[in-house]
This record gives C-alpha cells, sequence and structure tokens, in this order.
C-alpha cells in the first residue's frame, strides 16, 4: 500500500473519532442544558403554587359570615363573587411553567363543593426532591411534580363545615390544674418607729419648785420674828 494512502486512512479514522467525541460532548450539552431549562421551571413552579396559596388564604380571609371559605373554582380567585364589586385575591390564572398549558389540578372538599388546593397536571419526576422553604411543607421526596399540592395551609387539605366555621379541636383532656400560690412572706417595716421629740416650749419651762414641808401642827418650825417699833 502507497505510504499517501495509509495517511489519509489514518486522517479518516481520525475525523471520526473527532465528530463522535464532538457529538457525545454536544449531546452532554444539551442534555445539561435540558435539565438545567427543568430545574429553572420547577422554582418558577414553586412560586405560582405559592401565589395560588396565597390566593386561597385571602378568599378565606375575606368570607362573610356563614358563607363557604373555599372559592367554586378558580376564576372566583379573579373576581370574588360574593361583592358587588371587584374583588381580587389572584391576579391572572397563570400557565404552568413544566406542561406550557394554563390547566391545573384541582382538589375540592369532600362534597366536591369548593377548592382547597391545586397543583401541577405534570407526571414527570422533579430533579428537586429537598430542601424547600417553609412554605412548601412535606414536599420533600415526591414521586411526581403533581405530588406537590399548594393549598391554603401549605400542604394537605382544609376540612371546613358546610357553614363555614372551623370543626372545634380535639378533645385533649381536663385542663391542668392550675399551680398553687406560693406563700407570701410577712412584710417587716422598713422603718422603725421613734418616739416623737419633746415639744420645745416644754423643755423652756421650769420645773415648779418643792411645797415647804408643814409640820403636823400645821406651822412652820421655826418662829418668824416681829419687827420692833421703833
Amino acid at each position: 500500500m502507497a505510504p499517501g494512502a495509509r495517511n489519509g486512512g489514518f486522517t479518516y479514522i481520525g475525523l471520526v473519532v473527532l465528530l463522535a467525541i464532538l457529538g457525545l460532548v454536544a449531546a452532554a450539552g444539551m442534555k445539561t442544558g435540558s435539565l438545567m431549562q427543568r430545574a429553572a421551571a420547577e422554582e418558577e413552579l414553586l412560586e405560582i403554587g405559592a401565589a395560588f396559596s396565597e390566593a386561597l388564604r385571602s378568599y378565606a380571609a375575606a368570607t362573610p359570615r356563614g358563607q363557604p371559605q373555599q372559592p367554586p373554582n378558580l376564576e372566583a380567585l379573579l373576581k370574588d363573587p360574593r361583592f358587588p364589586g371587584v374583588r381580587r385575591h389572584l391576579r391572572r390564572i397563570f400557565v404552568d411553567p413544566v406542561t406550557g398549558k394554563a390547566e391545573w389540578g384541582v382538589m375540592t372538599n369532600g362534597d366536591k363543593a369548593g377548592v382547597t388546593g391545586v397543583y401541577s397536571l405534570s407526571a414527570a419526576r422533579p430533579l428537586k426532591v429537598g430542601n424547600f422553604d417553609a412554605r412548601f411543607l412535606n414536599f420533600d421526596n415526591k414521586e411526581r411534580i403533581s405530588d406537590w399540592k399548594f393549598t391554603a395551609a401549605g400542604q394537605g387539605i382544609i376540612v371546613v363545615n358546610p357553614g363555614g366555621a372551623t370543626p372545634p379541636p380535639a378533645d385533649a383532656g381536663p385542663p391542668p390544674a392550675p399551680p398553687e400560690p406560693a406563700p407570701v412572706a410577712e412584710e417587716v417595716p422598713a422603718v422603725r418607729e421613734l418616739p416623737s421629740a419633746p415639744d420645745p416650749e416644754e423643755a423652756a419651762t421650769p420645773p415648779e419648785p418643792p411645797a415647804e414641808e408643814k409640820t403636823e401642827e400645821g406651822a412652820d418650825d421655826t418662829e418668824t420674828p416681829k419687827p420692833v417699833a421703833k
């Protein structure tokens, strides 16, 4: 075989190997780009779900007495039918960033009369399986994106009685006995009461001289001499 033909064969093989490597690099880059796009879509979905949860809480907080606290549908969040004027709890029905459609799964009460939560219709496995924000309770290690349920309480269904009243809490037993009052220490006067000072007028008055003693006969022992007339 001529040397030129042999060199041409090596060049062809080298070109094929180079194209294969470039193809693998391009495929890896496309896969990485797709994963990054998917991760960004999931983060956007979480923010949209948080907006739905806030709208459901706002609707429940504005509920007049005796009316259901859940909207009949998602459109009621855009314009609350319970008020004569325009009252919005949500700006618009968002597009699901994972499916690309403005269609959502809806959770309802047992009688299917009110919306209690919203979730994506995507059955894909999520890339994010941990380190969720505190707003998203129990989202860790879910099998599908549709398992992320966005409700007024974060995760789980809020059960409300037909009259709109929240059910009373379960009986937790008798209340604990109040603690015994601590003994009260006997109060000790902080300042002792001192005797009052004598009145200065009384102190200035001299004491009266003692009376002269008299004899039993009522006269003095010595006779006072009488003056002599001159």
